[in-house]
C-alpha cells in the first residue's frame, strides 16, 4: 500500500503540493484511493478544500459521459463527522425524458447508515460554471431514479430537516477519481467530506 503511504505524507505536510496529490492518486489503486482517504482527519479535509481552491470540478468527473441514463456511478466518502463517517453519493445522469434543456445534471442521493432515520437525501447535482466547481443541491429533488434506489421522499421528512433540508454541497477537484467537498447552508458549515469514484 505504498501509494497509500504517500497519499497521506502529501496531506500531512505543511503545504499540499496538489500536483504531486493528484499524480499519487491516479497512480493508485482503486482500493489504495480508498485505504488513504479513510485516514484523512477533519484538518486534513478542511486543509484540502482550501488547497483545491480553483481546481475546476465538473459533472464529467463526477459520472464519465459514457455511463447510460439512470446507470449508477458509486462515490465511496469520508466524512468530517464524530461517528458514521463512511457514506457512499450515489449518482446518475438524468434519462432523455427529463433532461433539462438549459442544463446538464445528474441525481443522486446519500446511502449511509442512518438512512432509516434521516431519509435518502436526494439531490440534483449541476456544473457551476463561473466557481468551476459541482454543485450538489438538496433544494431540489430528482424527478426519476434507478430502480435500485430507494423512494424519492422531500428533504424536509424525518430528520432529513435537520441535516438535509435547505443544503448545498460545493465539490473542487483532487484528481480524475477523488473530489473534496463542503457544506453549506447559506453560509459555509464546519462539514467536509472528500469522495472517490468507483470505476
Amino acid at each position: 500500500m505504498a501509494n497509500t503511504q504517500t497519499i497521506l505524507d502529501l496531506v500531512r505536510a505543511d503545504q499540499i503540493d496538489m500536483d504531486l496529490l493528484e499524480a499519487a492518486f491516479d497512480d493508485a489503486t482503486p482500493e489504495e484511493r480508498i485505504g488513504a482517504i479513510r485516514g484523512f482527519s477533519p484538518k486534513i479535509q478542511r486543509r484540502l478544500f482550501e488547497a483545491a481552491s480553483g481546481r475546476k470540478a465538473t459533472l464529467a468527473q463526477v459520472v464519465p459521459p459514457a455511463t447510460a441514463p439512470l446507470q449508477e456511478t458509486i462515490h465511496d466518502g469520508q466524512n468530517t463527522l464524530p461517528a458514521f463517517r463512511h457514506f457512499q453519493k450515489r449518482f446518475c445522469r438524468a434519462s432523455e425524458q427529463f433532461q433539462p434543456d438549459n442544463r446538464d445534471v445528474l441525481w443522486g442521493y446519500n446511502h449511509q447508515t442512518l438512512a432509516g432515520i434521516t431519509g435518502p437525501g436526494y439531490f440534483v447535482a449541476y456544473d457551476d460554471l463561473e466557481a468551476g466547481e459541482v454543485v450538489i443541491d438538496y433544494r431540489e429533488l430528482p424527478p426519476e431514479r434507478p430502480e435500485t434506489w430507494p423512494e424519492i421522499i422531500s428533504n424536509k421528512a424525518k430528520l432529513g430537516r435537520f441535516v438535509y433540508h435547505g443544503m448545498v454541497d460545493r465539490l473542487r477537484r483532487v484528481s480524475e477519481h477523488v473530489t473534496i467537498g463542503r457544506a453549506y447552508k447559506g453560509k459555509p458549515m464546519s462539514a467536509w467530506f472528500v469522495l472517490v469514484r468507483q470505476d
